[in-house]
């Protein structure tokens, strides 16, 4: 096996780096995915929350950049500087203010030059360029010449990549598999609260009539004992903690700071948590701007506009209900505003024992999905301690 390491210019092992579109193409209800930096998510792509554009302008778009299958996606502007991403699939969409490296199949595995691309010594060069930078940023220019080290030899690059997406290959799949968990709970929750199908045996079982029957309200015909409020009404929020950012955390603490995007945690630090929380007894946090939401179940601390809560004491209304609930608001109503916006929101409210009843399935899912997180987190941990010792010269591959 050929151990040595080569060293040359990014662009020497790449048909083509370059960037996306710079414009803003008119979003439209369907078309084709335009992703940006806050869609690159973990290694991955998120094309659930990507804004779509009209084929005309997805035509223009990728005539300078096309993503293909195995090419790197690599943020190269701002706060997500450094997030990269393998291209898996071959649908097509267009990029925005995203760098893309297009491996020259003759020179470099293209699985194996997105493992360079997230190993620590190219990710140095973000975030060398992120201290002290208000809005950092890699230039193509930069990216071109960018020195890095690698094994010419093809074969031992598939080796290498071979191991490593084992690793990524399962975490996809938890991935998926807490997708359809969310989505089943999405589902019930609409079902019984939006359409109103509740099961007669879970109406009889909560002491209610086995039948809903409907009046009218602010929101519609709606069953009878179920009250209109506001959201701010059903929730308690906590007052902020300590404020956290990307300068004063680091990679090595004990507890996670969040942040706004869906990658959820910037880095950790050995503070006291701003915020308890257990599977037991989790908090919910809306993230103000991005407008993102989630349950959290271990004890954390947040950048400013990660705001938590739970229920209101007075409402006591059923705290995975809660979510849910206002997690529709969100995405159904396709809400863009910030918290004062959030909470004055009109929440349909229904009896606790009908809360309850759902949040037995609901709190079933969601400590699910936490479990197939943790091991995406050790999955990520094994693979991240791999890397760079596969990636060296004296790496044990045969």
């Amino acid at each position: 096996m050929k151990n040595r390491l080569t060293t040359t210019a990014l662009a020497d092992v790449c048909s083509l780096v370059t960037d996306g579109t710079h414009d803003t193409p008119k979003r439209v209800e369907e078309g084709f995915p335009l992703v940006k930096a806050k869609e690159i998510v973990g290694g991955t792509i998120d094309f659930e929350t990507c804004d779509q554009i009209s084929e005309p302008d997805h035509r223009k778009v990728i005539a300078r950049s096309k993503p293909e299958q195995f090419d790197t996606l690599f943020a190269h502007i701002g706060a997500s500087l450094g997030e990269a991403a393998l291209v898996r699939t071959k649908r097509e969409f267009s990029i925005k203010n995203v760098a893309l490296f297009k491996p020259d199949p003759k020179k470099i595995d293209g699985r194996y030059l997105y493992y360079l691309v997230v190993s620590p010594q190219f990710q140095a060069l973000a975030k060398g360029t992120k201290t002290g930078s208000a809005q950092p940023f890699l230039g193509l220019g930069q990216l071109r010449v960018h020195q890095i080290q690698y094994h010419a030899d093809l074969p031992t690059q598939r080796r290498i990549a071979g191991i490593l997406s084992a690793y990524d290959e399962l975490i996809e799949n938890n991935l998926r598999r807490i997708r359809i968990l969310e989505e089943m709970a999405q589902s019930l929750y609409r079902e019984w609260f939006v359409h109103f199908r509740i099961p007669p045996e879970v109406l009889t079982q909560a002491g209610l009539p086995p039948k809903l029957t409907l009046t009218n309200s602010p929101l519609g015909p709606i069953p009878d004992g179920w009250e209109v409020k506001t959201v701010e009404d059903a929730l308690k929020r906590f007052p902020a903690g300590k404020k956290y950012s990307q300068k004063t955390v680091d990679e090595t603490g004990a507890i996670p700071v969040l942040d706004q995007g869906k990658s959820g945690i910037i880095g950790y630090h050995n503070d006291e948590p701003g915020f308890v929380a257990t599977e037991d007894n989790p908090v919910i946090v809306f993230a103000n701007h991005t407008c993102y939401q989630r349950i959290i179940q271990y004890p954390f601390s947040a950048i400013q506009n990660v705001l938590p809560f739970r229920s209101a004491p007075d409402l006591a209304r059923n705290l995975y209900w809660l979510h849910w609930a206002t997690k529709d608001l969100i995405e159904f109503n396709d809400y863009k505003g910030h918290w004062p916006e959030f909470i004055a929101k009109n929440l349909l409210v229904p009896p606790t024992e009908i809360c309850s009843a759902f949040g037995v399935f609901a709190e079933k899912i969601v400590r699910s999905v936490y479990s197939l997180e943790r091991r995406n987190q050790t999955l990520r941990q094994t693979r991240d301690l791999l890397l760079p010792k596969l990636l060296s010269p004296r790496q044990g591959i045969k």
